[in-house]
């Protein structure tokens, strides 16, 4: 019965290290993706606005464009550092704010497809790349009725915890 316990409790280990490095790795492509889209944000030129805005450019949006790319590389910045952070409730937290987050630009950009005169691929595509990073942070936060919660503590921390 002991031996049996032990191979459960292993098991469940590796399955939450398996998943904890999938949130890393969510963690890391959300970064990465951060850092270039508010880069490529912050600095776009002219033309790029004007292209967006069916060839009429508007500072007003310009500067909302570049605003928008600071932001998105600060986000980049924190949740690359945030990978090397240990502490689970923080790490929990970070997971909900983030869902939030993705799910609420999603409603705005969803409100703002709904009251266009017409609908944009590109607010398309921003719909499905929001929703789809706040389904997979909620996932990892809320998935399993919340027992995916053990994934934010390092592995050495569940075997401390269980023994």
């Amino acid at each position: 019965r002991t031996q049996d316990s032990i191979l459960f409790k292993e098991k469940d280990m590796t399955d939450h290290a398996a998943t904890r490095q999938q949130l890393d790795r969510l963690l890391m492509v959300d970064a990465i993706a951060s850092l270039c889209f508010g880069g490529l944000a912050l600095l776009s030129p002219h033309r790029t606005v004007a292209y967006i805005n069916d060839g009429r450019y508007n500072h007003a949006a310009h500067e909302a464009l570049r605003l928008y790319g600071c932001l998105r590389i600060a986000v980049g910045w924190i949740i690359l550092h945030i990978r090397n952070v240990d502490d689970g409730r923080f790490r929990r937290s970070v997971c909900e704010a983030l869902c939030v987050c993705y799910a609420l630009q999603a409603l705005a950009v969803i409100r703002a497809e709904l009251t266009a005169d017409e609908p944009t691929l590109i607010n398309g595509i921003a719909i499905l790349i929001l929703l789809g990073l706040g389904g997979s942070y909620a996932r990892f936060r809320y998935g399993k009725g919340g027992s995916l919660i053990k994934v934010y503590e390092l592995p050495e921390t569940c075997i401390g915890a269980r023994i």
